[in-house]
């Protein structure tokens, strides 16, 4: 089980130094007041600022577009690249969207289908595994989720501990339980009381917890922890994405049946499956996938070159 940061006292909070940080934080809050529509018009704002000026990320998402959609030319991938960036923007501000706005505003933005399949992986008694991926639209979508299916959920604990304080609070105040990512324990200790978990594996996965399968044509170093729990515990793996909707009148979540024969006893192939899944979603909806991080960094061979070298 791994060992969570420890983090400073609530008085030490506010120091000096942490002031910053609220004051972002007040910033954030405040956006909350204001009309959906304008809160999204920020956003994309906020997201063409960033694709101007932060151009290491957005080499980063370029060289990813370039591997996983060769099929593009220049100005086809620049206008995702650019659409990314506004829904990294949007994706900014539907945080605090999922802190602190009211459920009678919220509950009004998101259409959910599928939920069947939830209830009935429920049912069998051995929990369930809500497998999802890095959409910009990650953390609000876990607030519209607990409404219908309450959950679970899993995170890394944030590096700025003004952050990381707001952010566990609230989605304790707003999810069944908040759980450290290496705190394995606590996760199978949920699956085998019947909990849903929320599971995210598409980011570059380390060495020692990771195959090497597809993704988009591309040798990607993978988790292998949705098949690893699900075997462990017998849960189902119920696969749900959201999504925002282009007229930009709120968010759909779709949840999918649960995963049929899975996990085998084919890890490598387990998890193609679940790449094979995230790569679906990701075709249908390119601009709000999180292409600005190093999803090829990790390589087969130690000391072979990355995409990412000469950043």
């Amino acid at each position: 089980m791994g060992k969570q940061k420890e983090q400073p006292s609530a008085l030490s909070l506010l120091l000096p130094q942490y002031w910053p940080a609220w004051f972002g934080i007040f910033l954030l809050w405040l956006t909350i007041l204001l009309p959906f529509s304008w809160v999204m018009a920020l956003g994309r704002a906020i997201g063409r600022l960033g694709f101007r000026f932060a151009k290491k990320r957005r080499s980063i998402a370029d060289i990813n577009l370039q591997h996983c959609f060769p099929e593009w030319d220049e100005s086809q991938r620049q206008q995702i690249l650019k659409e990314h960036f506004e829904a990294l923007g949007m994706g900014l501000f539907e945080i605090p969207m999922g802190w602190w706005m009211p459920s009678s505003r919220l509950q009004k933005l998101v259409r959910i289908e599928g939920l069947e399949h939830m209830e009935n992986a429920k049912q069998k008694g051995n929990g369930v595994i809500m497998l999802t991926a890095h959409f910009t639209s990650l953390e609000l979508g876990g607030r519209l989720l607990s409404y219908h299916a309450p959950f679970h959920t899993m995170y890394r604990q944030h590096d700025n501990p003004v952050v990381e304080k707001i952010m566990a609070r609230n989605r304790i105040r707003w999810l069944e339980k908040a759980i450290p990512r290496d705190d394995v324990r606590s996760v199978i200790r949920s699956l085998k009381g019947n909990h849903a978990i929320w599971y995210a594996p598409d980011q570059n996965a380390q060495r020692k917890t990771a195959v090497f399968v597809d993704f988009f044509g591309q040798v990607a170093s993978t988790s292998t922890g949705t098949a690893r729990l699900a075997k462990l515990t017998k849960a189902a793996v119920v696969p749900y994405s959201i999504v925002r909707r282009e007229d930009g009148s709120g968010y759909n979540i779709v949840l999918e049946p649960a995963l049929n024969d899975f996990p085998t006893e084919d890890l490598e192939a387990d998890t193609q499956r679940v790449n094979d899944l995230i790569e679906g979603w990701v075709r249908k909806n390119p601009a709000q996938y999180l292409w600005i991080h190093r999803r090829f960094r990790t390589r087969p061979t130690r000391g072979d070159p990355t995409p990412y070298d000469n950043i």
